[in-house]
């Protein structure tokens, strides 16, 4: 199955150490060229900086092409080209967490999770325990509904 993704799920993944996971999962993910240079930017977390500066052989880069589309253009351009991406490779699956990112990859037929669905994956799997992966995400400036992440903790305590 082909996976791609936006920023915030492979940042606050390496933030948190846990950015083994999406090969454990899903073998590969693909972000589009747009995701790469936000995850590079001398604006990201020093953390992310210093873990991108080797990208891992299961993170594949590739190229989008300009694409002119009003509901898309609301975007910020990683999520903007990580859901062209998913549409042109036909991804089986795109992880992005941005609501209005969501809601537009969902309206385009594609099947959506965010960093909470991985880590449920993960749980699923014995990858982690969610208690300590929420710990360390709560730590970070990543931004749920307590009523989601207590959810999540409710189903797996």
């Amino acid at each position: 199955m082909i996976v791609v993704s936006d920023t915030s799920p492979i940042c606050y993944l390496v933030l948190v150490g846990e950015i083994e996971l999406l090969p454990q999962l899903f073998k590969e993910i693909v972000i589009p060229q747009a995701v790469y240079n936000e995850l590079t930017s001398t604006s990201a977390p020093a953390i992310l900086q210093n873990w991108s500066e080797e990208i891992p052989k299961w993170l594949l880069i590739n190229d989008v092409d300009p694409v002119q589309d009003q509901q898309l253009n609301r975007l910020d351009l990683g999520e903007k080209e990580a859901i062209i991406l998913a549409e042109k490779l036909k991804a089986g699956l795109i992880i992005i967490d941005e609501k209005a990112a969501r809601k537009i990859a969902i309206d385009r037929g594609l099947k959506v999770t965010g960093l909470l669905g991985v880590l449920e994956i993960a749980i699923k799997q014995d990858l982690i325990d969610i208690k300590t992966a929420i710990e360390k995400l709560q730590k970070t400036s990543f931004r749920a509904s307590p009523q989601l992440i207590q959810s999540l903790l409710d189903r797996y305590n």
